[in-house]
């Protein structure tokens, strides 16, 4: 990719750069009929952009194959029900189509939008399907006063969203201005949601971690996907969750690893292992909630198998039980006193989720 980008031009645009070695003078008093003449002086830069952007990604493609559209489409060829989304949220918006269009054989579509302002009216028509005869723009972002509401931010997105939206999409009369993944009890503007649904490839295991800030855990996890991804055949993904408290704090990991790339730009929310280094998250936090159905479930404490009767919440043994896990408990503090390293637990609890996550 190095030979693809203009050194020349970077060196220029840092020299324009305020340096006491060289001084000018910039971002002087303008009156009104200068300043705007200079705006209307920048519009050739504007206009030319998206023919530059194309011929760039042409570039990047003839490289590494991989194409970069101004806006793309992806879904059935006779799509009749389309998707307009950028960012992150996209690439669920498109993995939940792939799945709608095989297992229910929907017409349903999402093009992806990389070019937003200024926005190519030519280009984004071409990209959407003639046979769309609706469409749904969704924004992440709450603006009072806009003509639509935001679709989760924080919460992440899910396929079971994106379900919703399409569901909405193909009534007789579609809810035009709606929020989704969050529960507006006050404005009643939320679409119902359904049940979770999995659109990760075959095959594609999920796993959470939930530790203490600065005790290794977050390290170790980052270490076990590199293992994963660089010394087997598996492809791994890996995102993380910190306490505003940092060191002393919550932290959430959230593995997924499996035999085919994964697209799945949100948290874990279906784990097939689960362990909780701190035993007293068992009675602060809601741990089983994500936990798959048959899963392991793994806990660091220092109670004996005896005491688990007294000690896990009636909830989480219900639940448990429900679901059929399986229940691992491992005092990993005191093994890691014994073997030299302290407290820190993270050693401990990589080989534990090694041996097994299978």
């Amino acid at each position: 990719m190095k030979e693809l980008v203009d050194w020349e031009a970077i060196k220029k645009h840092h020299e324009l750069a305020l340096n006491p070695k060289h001084p000018h003078m910039q971002g002087q008093s303008q009156g009104p009929d200068i300043f705007f003449q200079c705006v209307e002086a920048a519009n050739p830069f504007y206009d030319s952009l998206a023919d530059l952007f194309e011929k760039k990604a042409k570039l990047v493609e003839e490289k590494t194959g991989q194409s970069y559209a101004l806006y793309a489409y992806e879904g059935h060829p006779e799509a009749t029900h389309v998707i307009v989304v950028m960012g992150s949220g996209a690439v669920t918006c498109s993995e939940t189509a792939e799945y709608l269009i095989k297992e229910r054989g929907l017409k349903v579509g999402v093009v992806k939008v990389r070019l937003f302002n200024p926005w190519d009216n030519q280009r984004f028509l071409a990209a959407v399907p003639e046979t769309a005869h609706r469409i749904c723009v969704l924004d992440r972002t709450k603006e009072p006063g806009s003509q639509g509401e935001p679709w989760p931010r924080v919460k992440g997105v899910y396929a079971k969203l994106v379900v919703s939206i399409f569901e909405n999409l193909m009534q007789e009369t579609p809810k035009a201005r709606f929020t989704v993944g969050i529960n507006d009890d006050v404005t009643h503007l939320s679409l119902p949601v359904g049940d979770w649904l999995d659109v990760l490839p075959e095959g594609t295991k999920e796993c959470m971690f939930y530790g203490l800030g600065s005790d290794g855990t977050v390290g170790a996890n980052k270490s076990a996907v590199k293992l994963i991804a660089m010394n087997t055949d598996l492809y791994a993904q890996a995102y993380f969750e910190y306490d505003a408290k940092k060191s002393g704090g919550v932290t959430i990991s959230h593995l997924r690893f499996g035999p085919k790339q994964i697209h799945a730009p949100y948290n874990v929310r279906s784990a097939d292992y689960m362990a909780i280094h701190k035993e007293s998250y068992v009675q602060q936090y809601d741990m089983t909630r994500y936990l798959k159905k048959g899963g392991v479930f793994v806990i660091n404490c220092t109670w004996q198998e005896s005491e688990l009767e007294t000690k896990l919440p009636a909830k989480m043994r219900r639940e448990l039980a429900q679901k059929g896990a399986r229940l691992f408990v491992v005092d990993a503090t005191k093994i890691g006193v014994k073997a030299g390293l302290g407290k820190r637990i993270n050693m401990i609890m990589q080989s534990v989720f090694f041996k097994l996550s299978g």
